[in-house]
């Protein structure tokens, strides 16, 4: 974006082009080899872009930036359909949980959800999606003398999520008992700060990299519990996706048990973390 004080609707375009271009080729990627890191690598593109938009939504009119929003957020439902799969196959073979033939048929459903995403995941639909809706923002972000500085966006949007975290942190840990959803927010909402941090982090006083460092290191305990989660919610909708009822019963039940210890040992960690408390 070169030196000096940008204005903050002349810096979108440089911001948000470089991610929807690495969006399409990562959908180029796996229509050739639909594989585990190529569609997570997608996901972490396309939320950064809906952490792009929403920084952007106080200078936007509400109901294109919902238009827009929708729009990115098929992509990465479709993609997370795919990726939900992938986690449940991973937890499980890493933990020797799982019989090759269970395996082989939570492969097999895998690409069945590849397949009913195929049209929406399509290179051809994801770079028509997205350079529609960089240039609709583009043209609806015009620049103006009115509009504000970059810099003063970046700090007053930061300290918003920042807040936001905070706020989700205090209620996750002050609950009665730990709650699950409550601490799917705060991971939501660590996500969001996380991206903004290292989206805008040039544009940010120093002292916001020691939250950064904080996030980047919080968010792994956040993410195992989410992947227990998500994997124990995958089955429970799904109870004949494992052809074994008895082995399906036993995963479950090692699920049901890892998610637990898991939000138990989060919710000391929490508790204890002075970083986040004071975001």
């Amino acid at each position: 974006m070169g030196k000096g004080k940008p204005d903050a609707t002349v810096a979108f375009s440089a911001i948000a082009s470089p991610l929807v271009d690495s969006a399409v080729e990562q959908a180029r990627h796996i229509a050739r080899a639909p594989e585990v890191e190529g569609i997570h690598q997608l996901r972490v593109t396309l939320r950064s872009l809906l952490t792009l938009w929403w920084f952007y939504r106080p200078l936007m009119e509400a109901r294109k930036y919902a238009l827009q929003r929708s729009s990115l957020k098929s992509i990465a439902c479709a993609a997370g359909m795919a990726r939900d799969y992938d986690i449940l196959i991973e937890l499980l073979r890493r933990n020797d949980k799982c019989s090759a033939a269970g395996i082989a048929a939570i492969s097999a459903a895998r690409e069945s959800a590849l397949q009913a995403g195929r049209e929406i995941l399509s290179p051809s639909h994801i770079q028509t999606c997205l350079q529609e809706a960089l240039a609709q923002a583009s043209a609806s972000l015009g620049p103006g003398s009115g509009q504000p500085r970059l810099r003063a966006l970046a700090e007053a949007r930061v300290a918003q999520a920042a807040r936001q975290l905070r706020r989700r942190t205090k209620r996750a840990i002050t609950a009665g008992r730990p709650d699950l959803e409550a601490f799917h927010d705060v991971r939501k909402a660590g996500k969001k700060a996380r991206y903004l941090l290292e989206l805008f982090g040039p544009q940010l006083p120093a002292d916001h990299r020691r939250l950064l460092k904080r996030l980047q290191k919080i968010q792994q305990p956040l993410g195992e519990l989410n992947d227990f989660a998500v994997s124990e919610s995958l089955l429970r909708q799904n109870p004949c996706l494992i052809p074994s009822p008895d082995q399906t019963k036993e995963i479950r039940r090692w699920l049901r048990k890892k998610r637990k210890h898991r939000l138990s040992a989060l919710s000391c960690l929490l508790r204890k973390d002075r970083t986040l408390k004071q975001a």
